[in-house]
């Protein structure tokens, strides 16, 4: 896949990191692309590239403040199911981009819209509590699918399966299939199951007026954006903007598996 890079944008773990900008910035350079060294404040700069230089919360948060833009991964982190390389390989991984050998791997992403507000998620959302039992009514495209009676539930991406669903113990989806994973967390029943849905699907999700748990959080990859009342909803469907991911294998999805589960 040809290249057309003029500015690439470098998106570190945190400001501790110790990272060779300098070595990076020449080998760039050398082909006419400028770099320049992001952070979380302030309007982004326009940039054609970003590369997370962590593990797949730096991932996520690249593809958050860069919606439109590919992102290449290189891991800095411990797990990674995200990430093209390993840091110890930067060298080969700058070659490999500037002679287009890599793949782009455009993933499903989902929208929120909450009370309040309207967030992105990459991996999933999850309407959820700590303490006590809460009562979701679930709905797809407006036909009431059941209600869920457990700690919450999520609803998911095959890029997300690998994330917070492959803890609740959701299936594992390869991540450039279309479709959305809805599963309850914890829930007070064995007759529970994970649903996959269409990609088209509209899912709402309404906090039944049974719930008396005092904390009912909604959280989008991780971050937890607000609470949530008996009475409100939360809807889902399938964002308009894609998540772009840069690899250099197509095995990439299989071989971060076997890494990382140690299969």
């Amino acid at each position: 896949m040809k290249h057309a890079f003029k500015k690439v944008g470098i998106l570190l773990r945190d400001q501790q990191q110790a990272f060779p900008l300098g070595e990076l910035q020449g080998a760039f350079a050398e082909q006419g692309i400028g770099v320049v060294l992001l952070d979380g404040a302030g309007q982004p700069p326009p940039v054609d590239l970003v590369m997370a230089m962590g593990g797949d919360g730096t991932v996520l948060r690249a593809l958050a403040r860069f919606p439109r833009c590919p992102v290449l991964a290189v891991n800095f982190g411990k797990v990674g199911f995200l990430t093209a390389d390993d840091q110890k390989n930067l060298e080969r991984i700058i070659q490999r981009l500037m002679k287009g050998k890599f793949l782009m791997s455009e993933r499903l992403a989902l929208n929120c819209e909450y009370p309040g507000g309207a967030a992105r998620a990459i991996n999933e959302v999850e309407v959820r509590t700590i303490h006590r039992l809460i009562f979701l009514d679930v709905f797809v495209d407006d036909t009431k699918i059941r209600t869920i009676v457990g700690d919450g539930v999520v609803v998911g991406t095959p890029t997300g399966s690998t994330g917070f669903l492959l803890s609740a113990g959701g299936p594992i989806v390869m991540p450039d299939v279309r479709c959305m994973i809805l599963d309850g967390i914890n829930e007070y029943t064995f007759s529970s199951r994970a649903l996959i849905l269409d990609p088209g699907s509209r899912v709402r999700i309404h906090i039944n007026e049974e719930t008396r748990a005092p904390h009912v959080y909604l959280i989008v990859d991780g971050q937890r954006l607000c609470r949530l009342e008996p009475g409100q909803e939360v809807h889902i469907d399938q964002s308009q903007d894609t998540a772009k991911l840069i690899y250099f294998k197509k095995n990439y999805f299989f071989r971060n598996l076997s890494s990382k589960l140690s299969w």
